[in-house]
């Protein structure tokens, strides 16, 4: 049954509002703002009411709607048997927004720029590889496509972790390319902000590429191209495409010995990306690729695996930035991390670097918590000897 139908269904009992532990809020949304139109019981009735006509369309409205970050923590929670439909039932009210144009000017701003230049800034397509001339094109005989996406393609911070990334392939001897300018976006954003239509033609567009060259594995770089790619695109082709996440892959490279890290005596807490833990339960490779570092300390924040906070950015949350302010995800997810004591907070998605990088930076926390990528700390011991 559409999820539309099912939005009677919350009673707004409030256990999507925490995580497992209840040790503070974890819904990214109610967490900024502390109403409870912005949990997601209260955004449901909203959406319902709206699309009952109860209530008339407003820009507040829209905003409620897409500051869900569609990170899940309200699916992890829910006692109830259609908590699988939770984030369905927000792209419902999504989705009626786009067809009637009634999206916040953000939104609007960032699927047009996908539309016609393939990436949320609405930069030139030329310019998507511009910084990755030395790296491999795609050709027949490699064995991954390593898919960049748009974050590490236009942001200057996130093309160091794609080096870092490939560095490490090249070291392990893995035969690999990437697309270049010939990349294309690979849509998630756009489903998750209800443009059905738009994430069909960029997904397609991928597909067909990737039938062209006769691309058969695939290494993602960003956890939201991984989900796409293995839960969506599927729907749309069937094929034998394999996708991994890159951190699946280094794994892999070190328990065979192909990558062989150096000591490095450093504290590092690690965040869980919501698009490669809750959506796709993948909590362990990357732990497993920073504790194969000698000398390596792991220290794990209050707020973990399952149970870790968002940093705020998915569903184009990195580029519409709904929840900025003292109290962002982002910021309370730094403050944790620097509780910890630990030095260094590693991500495995290019959003959540963007996002915890600059949140460091705000609560002046230069110099003491430093924001990196686990392909950049691998690569760092990897380089050291």
């Amino acid at each position: 049954m559409e999820a539309s139908y099912e939005l009677h269904r919350c009673f707004r009992c409030g256990y999507c509002k925490f995580p497992g532990s209840y040790v503070d809020l974890n819904c990214p949304a109610y967490q900024r703002f502390r109403f409870e139109s912005y949990s997601t019981g209260g955004r449901l009735w909203l959406i319902r009411a709206w699309l009952n006509g109860e209530i008339a369309w407003s820009p507040h409205l829209a905003e409620v709607v897409y500051a869900c970050t569609t990170c899940r923590n309200c699916m992890e929670q829910c006692p109830f048997k259609f908590k699988d439909l939770l984030l369905d039932m927000v792209l419902a009210g999504r989705r009626a927004m786009v067809e009637k144009g009634l999206v916040p000017p953000k939104v609007k701003e960032f699927l047009e720029n996908l539309l016609k230049q393939g990436n949320p800034w609405g930069m030139s397509r030329e310019k998507r590889a511009s910084w990755a001339v030395d790296l491999p094109r795609y050709r027949d005989g490699h064995e991954y496509l390593l898919y960049v996406g748009c974050l590490a393609s236009y942001d200057e911070r996130a093309q160091k972790t794609a080096r870092s990334l490939a560095r490490l392939l090249s070291e392990a001897h893995v035969p690999y390319g990437i697309l270049g300018n010939e990349e294309e976006c690979d849509g998630n954003e756009a489903y998750m902000l209800g443009e059905e239509g738009l994430f069909e033609l960029l997904a397609e567009r991928n597909l067909e590429k990737f039938k062209e060259l006769g691309v058969k594995k695939v290494v993602a770089l960003s956890p939201h191209a991984y989900h796409v790619m293995v839960n969506l695109y599927p729907k749309l082709e069937k094929g034998t495409l394999e996708v991994l996440h890159y951190t699946q892959l280094l794994q892999r490279l070190l328990e065979e010995g192909r990558l062989k890290p150096s000591r490095m005596e450093v504290k590092v807490t690690y965040h869980d990306p919501c698009y490669l833990g809750r959506h796709n339960r993948i909590f362990d490779p990357p732990r497993q690729v920073l504790e194969s570092i000698p000398g390596l300390k792991l220290l794990e924040m209050e707020r973990s695996r399952e149970n870790a906070l968002c940093c705020g950015g998915g569903a184009g949350n990195f580029y519409i930035d709904l929840l900025a302010g003292r109290n962002s995800p982002a910021r309370v997810r730094v403050r944790e991390a620097y509780d910890t004591g630990a030095s260094v907070l590693a991500v495995a998605c290019p959003a959540c670097l963007i996002m915890l990088e600059d949140a460091v930076k705000e609560e002046g926390l230069d110099g003491e918590l430093m924001v990196k990528d686990v392909a950049e700390v691998l690569m760092e011991a990897c380089l050291r000897g």
